[in-house]
């Protein structure tokens, strides 16, 4: 296997977890807070453990050497490379820097990872 396609399956899996992570803090978090949109809060729930499922996915795609995951997984991190730079210029780049960086490693990684 190749170096990048061992990247993108292991960056892969930990986005993935780090989607769970984030959803398992919003569950605890609507306990412990007051929500004032729940609505929302079930929404970003849900997109979230929906995210972690897909890159979960796509990284079995790149394990299997099927080219099923290489189009979303380019796609999610090119979205979270869009985030990263609202929130960097929303003087949140605490979070930003990393999201950009994993998300920019992981792009180039899904992209160079699969070959026919």
């Amino acid at each position: 296997m190749g170096r990048a396609r061992v990247s993108a399956i292991w960056l892969l899996r930990l986005e993935s977890i780090i989607l769970l992570g984030i959803a398992l803090y919003l569950i605890i978090a609507s306990f412990t807070s007051q929500v004032n949109a729940p609505g929302a809060l079930v929404g970003e729930i849900v997109f979230a453990l929906v995210g972690a499922t897909g890159l979960f996915i796509a990284s079995r795609g790149f394990a299997q050497k099927k080219s099923y995951g290489r189009a979303p997984a380019v796609l999610a991190n090119g979205i979270a490379m869009g985030v990263s730079y609202f929130m960097i210029t929303g003087n949140f780049s605490l979070v930003g820097i990393p999201l950009g960086a994993l998300g920019f490693v992981t792009f180039l990684s899904s992209l160079f990872g699969y070959s026919e």
